[in-house]
């Protein structure tokens, strides 16, 4: 008998692990090549898994809802043309023989990928990501193991792990024996840090006439990323005000020259986009990550750009290259991610790799925001809405009061990394660039 194991698929650099969200095969049913087998999620994305060979799902390794490490099993398919895909059709339904020896083969590559997916020192398998976390919070695996866990067969999910971080300050402090396996997660020595005592969960009491909603898969991540980014990053925000009138006038004549040449319309987010890909040019160490105490400067430029779903959820597709892009191919850019967005059409590869945010909280009629920045990214720019506001101007015949379009931004920024400085004067340039838009622009 031939068979093949169907793995959970890397969805991205950063991407450790997946949820499974609903198996579209049942064991027993055929499979052609290409088919899905199961839809599964990642951090925000929904996605659909086929299988490369056609075939008989002969088991599911896992149940709906289950976290899996990206490269593990997770079902095994007897391919076409073999004894076990033969089987259903011409065996007698009497014949138990190869029933048995099919359960025998699914039994002995079970406990093969049992062995296989195992636990990394101690008793229960541990994800990549968790491992992660447990060795940038200098958790042990002695410690790890006294961690409860919520999910499959008790193992420790990343909710579980940053709940132990918050509450590690109150808890009392665990013994560590000397094992083994402790520097596979405490590989590189960080000095002794005292952990800030975390507050007690404050009491919910719940009325008669109130009304219980569990969050939806999606806003239990953007729950967990918001509590994970607060609680690595020292925010600090700045604040500027910018005119951008030039934008508003250059953009007003522009945009129905633009919509009957290329059939879309032309927003602020790709000129907000431009003046910003400028100001990271000329000071690059916004565009950086912390892995530690090691700081990487990143060489591409990739620009998030939160965009709020029909659910009422965030999600925030990636700009790749941005600093590749003229105005139309970063129009066109913002586009296309807007409209998959909002039609939940994304792939994981679109929300990957991002090395800056912008968000617009000006959408939403807000004059500006404090925006939290987006892990593993050291900075983020909200952009509030266009006022129009007196404004005084110096002229060569004097100062004068005119009305003027204008518009507040703020940068949050990871103070471990980001000085004032460094922080105020990238925000101050992007205003800059603004404020210079040239209004008699060719687009």
């Amino acid at each position: 008998m031939s068979e093949f194991q169907l793995v959970m698929p890397k969805m991205g650099e950063s991407i450790a692990e997946a949820t499974i969200i609903r198996w579209t095969k049942n064991e027993g049913d055929q499979i052609a090549v290409d088919e899905t087998v199961l839809e599964i999620a990642t951090d925000k994305v929904d996605s659909e898994v086929p299988s490369p060979k056609a075939g008989v799902l002969v088991k599911k390794l896992f149940k709906d809802g289950d976290v899996v490490a990206v490269n593990a099993p997770i079902a095994i398919i007897a391919l076409a043309g073999s004894a076990t895909t033969a089987a259903p059709v011409a065996a007698p339904v009497s014949a138990p023989a190869p029933v048995v020896e099919t359960a025998a083969v699914v039994e002995a590559s079970i406990q093969t990928i049992k062995e296989t997916v195992s636990s990394v020192g101690g008793n229960r398998f541990y994800s990549p990501l968790v491992l992660n976390i447990a060795r940038t919070e200098n958790i042990s695996m002695a410690e790890l193991e006294t961690i409860p866990g919520s999910g499959a067969e008790g193992r420790v999910t990343k909710r579980d792990i940053l709940e132990h971080v918050q509450n590690r300050g109150t808890a009392k402090p665990v013994a560590q024996p000397q094992t083994t396996a402790a520097p596979a997660v405490t590989a590189v020595a960080q000095p002794q840090t005292v952990a800030a005592p975390a507050a007690n969960k404050p009491a919910v009491s719940v009325g008669g006439g109130d009304e219980i909603i569990e969050m939806d898969r999606m806003r239990k991540l953007i729950a967990d990323h918001m509590v994970m980014s607060k609680h690595t990053s020292p925010h600090v925000t700045s604040f500027v005000e910018a005119d951008v009138t030039n934008m508003v006038l250059w953009r007003d004549k522009a945009k129905k020259v633009y919509e009957k040449r290329e059939g879309e319309k032309i927003t602020f987010t790709p000129m907000f986009i431009e003046c910003v890909v400028k100001a990271i040019k000329d000071y690059p160490m916004i565009n950086v990550s912390i892995d530690g105490y090691n700081i990487i400067k990143k060489k591409n430029i990739n620009v998030g750009m939160a965009a709020a779903l029909p659910s009422g959820n965030l999600i925030v597709p990636v700009i790749k290259n941005a600093d590749m892009m003229n105005l139309v191919g970063l129009t066109k850019t913002v586009n296309d991610l807007a409209n998959r967005a909002r039609a939940n059409k994304l792939s994981p590869d679109d929300i990957q790799g991002g090395t800056f945010t912008v968000t617009n909280v000006g959408g939403f009629g807000n004059v500006m925001g404090t925006p939290i920045i987006n892990q593993p990214q050291v900075a983020i720019l909200a952009t509030g809405s266009i006022k129009k506001k007196p404004a005084v101007l110096e002229t060569p015949m004097g100062d004068v009061i005119a009305i003027r379009h204008m518009m507040f931004l703020s940068l949050s920024y990871d103070h471990r990394v980001v000085d004032g400085s460094l922080g105020g004067s990238f925000l101050r340039r992007i205003a800059d660039y603004m404020e210079q838009w040239d209004v008699n622009r060719e687009i």
